[in-house]
């Protein structure tokens, strides 16, 4: 499903958030070495670093080190130790060319050093990560169906600071004007205080002080929670000389901050509509005013619903649980037919929705269905078969998650939909 993607890039986060815990060698005393070494060090990464490193210079031939190098690596993130950054890391790199996090990571760590053959590396890996996000954003748009909102603005954001770190190696190695042009498709893919700077910074390379000066008024006022207040006077300082500079006074700059408001708040809207024509629920928060569609591709807006109990059925073709529950659900359906306040839809989560009529056909199911849209995102469905029952306010009453003894099953939900009515 769409959500597996989200997940497995929260997952690589929390990864990152916890200390790294390299499995236990399989010699006694090499095993015993480690767990002191490391228990010693703590929470620090820092020393969690040095307690590894010192285990592999006294083990060079461990059977771990693989594992080793990763949880260094790991931990010299952590650590912000530059050096062992990209000493670690490219030797996971070896074995595991698609890390995004490590890439990343490397990427940054050689971007922040002097050294003209790491500039070089650093261009490579920035264009590998695009490649990989891309890579990414296609898998989570099965048949041209967009990604989720949450999903395609952490791609955006992640394309973004990969341009602006394609930017900053490609200006490094003497090419400004280059430079410039991928730091603007940066700020273009998401805008942010990071992209902005890189703009500033190879305009001002190629002697533009004034575009420089813009491209920091864009810097301050971009609404984003890791810049903070020392940033924002640094940008502001910085763009007051460079319009100084261009103008030879101030005058005027409160003007420039005012135009950088506008386009921002210009480019974020032009921005939002683009996300309403390819996903319209996509900035919706309220699963009663999704627009769903149908297995004949017309539209409905289930805020048509309103003031009756709506019971929602998530499944798929793929669900063996879903196919034994169906008889039972339609059991319940039958219960409630003659009441027009009680409204059954069945909401496929099928990646591939061509494989939906077929399947219908054969099983001789209602093709009264519509297609997920988003609604098993919005509702946190992560598992089928799922049946979610609304109430009069529109507001989540219930859900049932599972397949129950048919018994069972039959007399909770049909009790349960007897209480929303209430």
């Amino acid at each position: 499903m769409k959500w597996r993607l989200a997940v497995a890039l929260l997952l690589t986060a929390a990864m990152l958030a916890a200390q790294p815990s390299p499995p236990a060698p399989r010699s006694n005393a090499e095993q015993r070495d480690l767990e002191r070494a490391l228990s010693a060090a703590g929470a620090n990464p820092l020393e969690y670093l040095r307690a590894i490193e010192s285990h592999l210079a006294k083990y060079p031939q461990t059977a771990r080190r693989a594992e080793l190098e990763g949880a260094a690596a790991r931990a010299a993130i952590q650590a912000g130790d530059n050096h062992a950054i990209v000493e670690y890391g490219e030797r996971v790199l070896i074995r595991r060319p698609d890390d995004l996090v490590i890439l990343q990571a490397v990427a940054r760590a050689l971007l922040a050093g002097t050294d003209r053959d790491g500039w070089e590396r650093a261009l490579r890996y920035a264009r590998r990560i695009q490649d990989i996000l891309v890579q990414q954003r296609n898998e989570a748009s099965p048949h041209g169906r967009p990604p989720s909102l949450e999903l395609q603005d952490h791609i955006d954001r992640e394309m973004a600071a990969a341009l602006a770190a394609e930017a900053r190696a490609t200006g490094n190695l003497d090419k400004p004007t280059d430079a410039l042009f991928l730091a603007r498709r940066a700020f273009e893919t998401f805008p942010t205080p990071d992209t902005a700077r890189e703009a500033a910074r190879w305009s001002e390379a190629l002697h533009q002080p004034l575009d420089a000066a813009r491209a920091l008024a864009d810097a301050i006022t971009l609404q984003d929670p890791r810049a903070t207040l020392d940033d924002r006077a640094r940008d502001r300082a910085r763009m007051d000389e460079l319009y100084r500079q261009a103008k030879g006074s101030t005058a005027g700059e409160g003007d420039l901050l005012l135009e950088a408001f506008d386009r921002n708040v210009a480019l974020l809207h032009a921005r939002e509509l683009r996300t309403r024509a390819s996903d319209p629920n996509a900035l919706i928060s309220d699963p009663m005013n999704f627009t769903i569609t149908a297995l004949d591709g017309s539209k409905f807006k289930m805020s048509a619903l309103e003031g009756k109990v709506v019971v929602l059925d998530f499944w798929a073709t793929w669900c063996v649980p879903c196919r034994e529950q169906h008889p039972l659900l339609e059991e319940v359906r039958r219960q409630f037919a003659g009441n027009p306040e009680v409204v059954f839809l069945a909401i496929d989560t099928d990646d591939n929705r061509d494989l939906v009529k077929p399947f219908l056909d054969q099983s001789r199911w209602d093709d009264r269905i519509y297609f997920d849209d988003g609604l098993s995102r919005n509702l946190a469905v992560m598992s089928l078969p799922t049946i979610a029952i609304f109430n009069r306010s529109g507001k989540l009453f219930s859900r049932i998650t599972g397949v129950s003894a048919a018994s069972q099953f039959v007399s909770t939900l049909t009790e349960r939909i007897r209480d929303a009515l209430k």
